[in-house]
């Protein structure tokens, strides 16, 4: 094959075959070796304006870590990676590149854009820097992060750079926020997480685990002890379809379902986390956390199908993860709602359903589901999942006289990402509603700008 064929082709990642990794909780794609790297390499077109690079949330220089990677230069293509992108690690195998910085790719026009992703991931894995010092000098002023997923992470480490003490205070026995608890560990392994929270730690940023702020501490009491505080909560608060059955015994909104096993260890032998043997799921969604909780339920031994009331096409899930759900035995009923959950005793025994079709396009621009008369019909079920979104949790709102939200329970934040309270900031899900994890990346990043620029015309710190 002549070489310009080749490169309009990217370099395949290696995975797990499919009947091995539903056995366990391995990590499904391998990563690229050094060989399959620089192959990789090779095909970026090193564009002079580079439209990748605009399509980056957080902007990295991407012509210039995969130059240094075809060059063979991994700590040069770390250093170009790390100015722009704390968690390179994390958003090589969860950012959605193929919507953002890949989708933007010119090989792309001709061919297959060059795997940008697998790339960011390769320079993370395999190079080890030494432990960052803590960075010395004169201290610009205290900040307080609440919630360690990735909005406060960025946020927390772009501080420390910046040269700010900060604090990290987390309600959870271990940081990480979702990546540690909802993303499951065949995606994201827990230890790529707990390295890269090392490396903030070995900066200086300190961790507060096992504190609620708005019960712990009241948010004015951070004020009290801080020049600023960012507000990273995420959104934890799931939604419900309000349909019959929703209360019954086996019903579980996706959420609680995947902090039980990723964060919990339930099902897995030596932990104790109650978790009733699920043998027939039913998952209803469309997106990411519903391909995550099905592929779980998968691993634990359930036949699972994933109920979704639109086309695949209009899947809001990573095609990536739709294809490892299909490979690995998922069952996906297209154009399919519940209406009703079923139970007897108090459990779950099967799922209503209707089958639907797309009529008019609705506010958001998509076609609206509209079902079909007479088209019901059941599918046994001891286990029900429910991932169709979250919100934020309103703990924080309701704890702190005079904290703004929008109509969807998320906190105001005016264009600095200041909230309605001075000197608090917020960013990611907790102000956006359910996003991605870059997005939430590109929030965090901003706001320690942003209070850098406040605590510096405020004139004053807190010692």
């Amino acid at each position: 094959m002549p070489a310009h064929e080749d490169l309009k082709k990217r370099v395949k990642m290696r995975e797990l075959p499919p009947a091995e990794r539903i056995k366990n909780f391995s990590e499904v794609a391998l990563g690229y070796n050094a060989a399959e790297a620089r192959a990789e390499a090779r095909r970026c077109l090193q564009c002079k304006n580079a439209p990748c690079v605009a399509g980056c949330p957080v902007n990295i220089d991407i012509p210039a870590f995969i130059g240094k990677i075809k060059a063979g230069d991994l700590r040069a293509a770390h250093d170009v990676i790390t100015a722009a992108n704390l968690l390179p690690a994390i958003c090589g195998r969860v950012c959605p590149q193929e919507t953002q910085c890949e989708a933007a790719c010119v090989r792309g026009l001709k061919g297959e854009p060059v795997a940008i992703g697998r790339l960011e991931r390769y320079v993370a894995d395999n190079y080890r820097e030494e432990a960052e010092d803590e960075i010395a000098g004169t201290l610009r002023g205290r900040v307080a992060v609440v919630g360690s997923g990735p909005a406060g992470l960025t946020c927390a480490g772009t501080l420390r750079r910046l040269g700010y003490e900060v604090r990290v205070y987390e309600a959870l026995h271990a940081a990480g926020g979702v990546l540690t608890y909802g993303i499951p560990e065949f995606r994201l392994p827990n230890d790529v997480v707990e390295r890269e929270i090392g490396k903030l730690k070995n900066a200086g940023v300190d961790f507060c685990l096992n504190t609620v702020i708005g019960k712990t501490f009241a948010l004015t009491e951070l004020l009290e002890r801080y020049d600023a505080v960012f507000i990273g909560a995420g959104a934890g608060l799931p939604k419900f379809m309000g349909i019959p059955g929703e209360n019954l015994n086996g019903v579980f909104a996706a959420n609680e379902f995947l902090t039980r096993v990723n964060l919990m260890r339930a099902g897995r032998e030596g932990y104790e986390t109650p978790l009733k043997p699920i043998k027939k799921a039913v998952v209803i969604g469309g997106g990411n956390v519903a391909m995550d909780a099905a592929r779980t339920a998968r691993r634990l031994g359930a036949d699972v199908v994933v109920v979704y009331r639109r086309t695949r096409a209009e899947m809001p899930a990573r095609a990536e993860e739709v294809e490892h759900a299909l490979d690995e035995g998922v069952d996906i009923r297209f154009l399919s709602n519940p209406t009703a959950i079923i139970g007897e005793r108090d459990f779950v025994r099967s799922v209503k359903c209707a089958r639907m079709t797309l009529g008019e396009p609705d506010e958001s621009g998509r076609r609206r589901p509209v079902t079909l008369p007479g088209s019901g019909f059941s599918l046994p079920a001891d286990t029900v999942i429910v991932a169709i979104g979250n919100h934020p949790n309103p703990l924080l709102k309701n704890e702190t006289p005079g904290l703004a939200v929008n109509k969807n329970g998320c906190l105001f934040v005016d264009e600095r990402l200041m909230t309605s309270i001075p000197g608090v900031f917020a960013g990611g899900d907790v102000a956006t509603g359910a996003a991605t994890v870059i997005a939430a990346m590109e929030a965090g990043k901003k706001a320690a700008y942003e209070i850098d620029c406040y605590i510096k015309k405020s004139g004053a710190v807190s010692y």
